[in-house]
């Protein structure tokens, strides 16, 4: 009688569970948030999309549609306004913490300070390494000269390749690895704008895309594992040579990251030191060298040539000026990674114990919250008019400084904002006034396509992103 019955008990079951899932989600405060229906039950088309690569785009459609908050699922909700970055990324000080996401981002097998979930123990170590990418000791001359040497070499690979198509995507990647690790471990830093076993770095670190592979880690973890006992792929073998090497030098300059990790040896191990430093060098290649490259795709399009011309007038009217006194080069640099963030993906987090009221609505404790910096940028029409145009001449405004600058997410917000942007400002700075005070550019008659951001950060680019510009010296 019961092996009669069990198939039926056993539906019946599968209903209860089915139904009292689907009620506890119609029931729960993020059922209420203005997104598709079928988010209210499943994530599963918003998995779809990243595993295409287009979160991005389509959290930007659904922000265009349904307004700057949006239920992505059941239990993820999107943000676009200044009053959510504010709460999500700065309430505290630090903001809630970080997802499992960031995970993905151990360094050797251990968390860096990026990867670090919980913010008291982010706290801890960003005690011990902040004080080196503050402005005042990237602005030192140790600093500064070294990324002045690397500008030069580039601006003489410009003058090599004059009237010739260029892949400035190669030689900006390079340059954004010279500098950051310059600022490492100098004098040890890479120099791959000139020898070929240092640009094999650069290559195995930006020509790759790892998307799927990443997220196959995060989202089935248990079945990633079993698979890793038997295949461990060391995605970046030179490079992480290349770093623990490096982390055994003494000679290190004071301004430099591991100078100061050497010096807290107390609470830094010497893998936790190699993790940090590789953390810094894969992120500073491709966060300044992406910023680089489709900021001087898009000065070198027809519409933006002006541009061009107003920042050589800016620096031939006084060339020895510092360049924090130069309006329209910072002008340009912010609307740069306005239009173009490196890092244009949502940052999610976690709703803290008790749930929190975000721009209205109650999202309860747990829930992933997040704003990605390309909607935030685009579609808060009240702070950035024209926010899909690239103009720079809105950042020289008086009229609305304060709330163009409250709103801007290029580096996130809060004290978990990227520790590197000042460097990354003084590296992008010296390059453009070394390019366009010596040459202007204009894009490649072989330019297929157009640059475009990758979806997410940990995908990296193609083996065919190109970014072909003609360099032309100014007589």
């Amino acid at each position: 009688m019961f092996l009669d019955s069990w198939p039926v008990l056993a539906a019946a079951a599968l209903f209860i569970l089915i139904s009292t899932n689907l009620i506890r989600r119609l029931r729960s405060p993020v059922a209420s948030i203005p997104g598709p229906l079928y988010t209210k039950f499943t994530s599963l088309w918003l998995m779809r999309q990243e595993f295409i690569a287009n979160r991005r785009p389509y959290i930007h459609q659904l922000h265009e549609k349904y307004g700057p908050v949006v239920r992505l699922g059941p239990n993820e909700v999107s943000f676009s306004s200044g009053e959510a970055i504010k709460e999500i990324y700065a309430s505290g000080g630090s903001g809630y913490d970080k997802t499992e996401f960031y995970t993905l981002f151990k360094q050797f097998g251990v968390r860096t300070m990026f990867s670090t979930l919980v913010k008291g123990d982010h706290s801890q170590k960003k005690r011990y390494i902040a004080g080196q990418y503050a402005n005042t000791n990237i602005m030192r001359p140790q600093v500064m000269s070294g990324i002045q040497d690397r500008a030069d070499v580039f601006v003489q690979q410009c003058r090599n390749s004059a009237g010739m198509s260029t892949d400035a995507y190669v030689s900006l990647h390079c340059y954004a690895l010279d500098c950051a690790t310059h600022h490492l471990f100098h004098p040890h830093g890479t120099h791959s704008l000139e020898r070929e076993e240092d640009l094999r770095l650069m290559k195995e670190l930006s020509y790759h895309n790892s998307l799927q592979r990443y997220l196959c880690q995060y989202y089935f973890p248990d079945i990633w594992n079993f698979f890793m006992k038997f295949s461990k792929p060391k995605r970046s073998p030179d490079s992480n040579d290349y770093v623990l090497k490096t982390n055994e030098q003494s000679d290190l300059g004071e301004c430099t990251l591991l100078h100061k990790l050497q010096a807290s040896k107390d609470f830094f191990q010497k893998t936790e030191m190699a993790a940090e430093c590789m953390d810094h060098m894969a992120a500073g290649i491709d966060t300044t060298g992406d910023g680089l490259c489709l900021l001087m795709h898009q000065m070198s399009l027809p519409e933006s040539q002006y541009v061009q011309k107003k920042l050589f007038e800016e620096f031939n009217q006084e060339p020895d000026k510092p360049l924090d006194e130069l309006p329209y080069l910072d002008a340009v640099v912010k609307e740069g990674l306005r239009c173009f963030p490196p890092i244009p993906m949502s940052q999610p987090r976690y709703v803290p114990s008790g749930g929190r009221t975000i721009d209205g609505y109650f999202v309860p404790m747990g829930t992933i919250v997040s704003c990605q910096a390309w909607t935030v940028h685009r579609l808060n029409e009240a702070v950035y008019p024209n926010g899909e145009k690239f103009i720079p001449e809105r950042w020289l405004e008086e009229k609305g400084s304060l709330e163009r600058n409250r709103l801007y997410f290029a580096f996130s917000s809060g004290g978990r904002g990227c520790t590197g942007k000042h460097l990354a400002i003084a590296e992008m700075k010296v390059l453009l006034k070394e390019v366009y005070s010596r040459f202007t550019t204009t894009v490649a008659d072989d330019m297929v396509g157009s640059m475009e951001l990758s979806d997410q950060v940990i995908s990296s680019r193609p083996l065919d992103q190109t970014c072909k510009l003609v360099f032309t010296e100014i007589k």
